[in-house]
């Protein structure tokens, strides 16, 4: 004897869940404005980069400019170029594009993970790790890239040692420290929760 086809919910009763998951496009102007953040990142870099071109052909204005951004004192007048200052102005670029691809990965991964489908499977030019994102991965990948950000921070700061207080050395490295912890509490809590999920 076959069983009678279970009732339709009323439609009055499925637009509340409907409004619900409709609500997920209200994070759109978010993503929107993490790629306008994107955007001002970009045009910094190329001030900085254009900046350190124009040090390097004896600027003086440019080189003044490196040195207020990167913090850097000496008790002499710098007129050119040093390798510390070099060095300090690569590492500050090299935070700025650390810094871009954390924000890539949390407009396209939280994009495509909590609002809607991009429909990239056939892009060539799909990023490798879209292809298995979800919460968990998106949340172990960018605790990696906070630690390389952090990590960046840290060795600028120890190469400029010298203009830094002991207690902010100290400071940073031990929130250094406090993240690479927090990455590894995230990584063995995802490693138990895959685990328990294949049993």
């Amino acid at each position: 004897m076959s069983q009678p086809p279970s009732p339709k919910p009323a439609p009055s009763a499925r637009s509340l869940p409907n409004l619900i998951f409709a609500s997920r496009w209200l994070q759109l102007p978010l993503y929107i404005g993490l790629i306008a953040a994107q955007a001002i990142y970009v045009f910094h870099f190329w001030v900085e980069l254009v900046h350190l071109i124009e040090a390097a052909f004896g600027n003086q204005v440019a080189l003044d400019k490196l040195i207020a951004s990167i913090g850097y004192k000496s008790d002499v007048q710098m007129t050119g170029l040093n390798e510390t200052i070099i060095m300090l102005v690569v590492l500050a670029l090299i935070d700025v594009v650390m810094i871009s691809n954390l924000l890539i990965m949390v407009i396209v991964g939280g994009y495509e993970t909590f609002v809607s489908r991009m429909n990239l499977e056939n892009h060539p030019d799909q990023p490798e790790w879209l292809s298995h994102v979800n919460a968990s991965v998106l949340k172990v990948k960018l605790a990696m890239s906070i630690i390389g950000i952090s990590s960046i921070h840290l060795l600028k700061t120890f190469i400029n040692a010298a203009n830094y207080d002991v207690k902010v050395l100290m400071w940073q490295t031990t929130i250094h420290v406090v993240f690479l912890l927090s990455a590894m509490a995230i990584a063995y809590t995802d490693k138990l929760m895959s685990h328990a999920e294949k049993h």
